[in-house]
Parts: C-alpha cells; sequence; structure tokens
C-alpha cells in the first residue's frame, strides 16, 4: 500500500505519458531462468494495457529484507534488457531497479553487463529523495 501510490506519483509527473504495471507476467526467456512476475513495472511506453518497450524501471517488494531482493530485481532487469533489446525502441542506455519493504528503499543500475548497486539506503522519510530518483531514472531515457 506504500509502493503503488509513489509509483501513481511518477507517472502523474510525467502526465500519465509513462506505463504503470503490477503483478504482471513478465516472461522475457524462459530457458535463461527469466520468466514471472514482477512486482512493479514503469516503461516509458504509453501502451497500458500490454507491456510494451522500453521497460526502465523495475521495483521488487520484500516484506523484511532488502537484500533478499537484490538478485531477483538483477534478473528482472536483466530480461529488462533483453525485452527492450528486441522491442521497437532498443534506444535505452540503462535500466533501473529498486528493491523496497516500502519504508526503506534501495537502487541499482544495469548498463550493458554492468550492475551497480547504491549502498545506500533510503527511508520514506526522505520521500523527495526516493520520487527524485525514480523520476531521474525516467526522465535520462525520455527520448
Amino acid at each position: 500500500m506504500i509502493i503503488s501510490p509513489i509509483l501513481l506519483e511518477i507517472r502523474r509527473k510525467f502526465n500519465y505519458e509513462i506505463s504503470f504495471f503490477s503483478g504482471v507476467d513478465f516472461t522475457v526467456d524462459s530457458q535463461r531462468g527469466l520468466n514471472g512476475f514482477c512486482d512493479f513495472i514503469l516503461s516509458l511506453s504509453s501502451e497500458h494495457l500490454l507491456v510494451r518497450s522500453p521497460v526502465v524501471v523495475l521495483v521488487e517488494s520484500k516484506n523484511e529484507n532488502l537484500r533478499s531482493g537484490l538478485a531477483q530485481c538483477i534478473a528482472e532487469m536483466v530480461a529488462a534488457q533483453l525485452f527492450n533489446e528486441r522491442g521497437e525502441n532498443n534506444q535505452i542506455k540503462a535500466i533501473y531497479g529498486a528493491v523496497t519493504i516500502g519504508t526503506i528503499w534501495q537502487f541499482l543500475k544495469l548498463e550493458e553487463n554492468v550492475v551497480s548497486i547504491d549502498l545506500s539506503e533510503y527511508y520514506i522519510k526522505d520521500i523527495k529523495k526516493i520520487l527524485g530518483i525514480l523520476y531521474s531514472a525516467l526522465a535520462q531515457n525520455k527520448p
């Protein structure tokens, strides 16, 4: 209940020109283990019924432990990178991810084959920082 309003606010800041999905199947390559459901996806596509490229931000929610979601979030980011390469718009330089328990957020970035993990944890009391990071991730990739 904490995460969705934050992501919907980002969508509002982009004048509803980006899409927001929650709990959707994001099977990209089953043979490589890139299949399953994503907690939250933000795409620069204005399509609101189906996930379309470019997928830019993936958010993985966990109940208690941020670290338990890092590997899963990285796999989702790799899937998004592959998904974007297969799609119409493959100009995305970086895929961003976040792992959150709602009140604490940690951010990741995938560029080419390199994953960077921001070691800082961002608390909900600093909501402006969280919104700024998410907004920046999308704005950097907006054509």
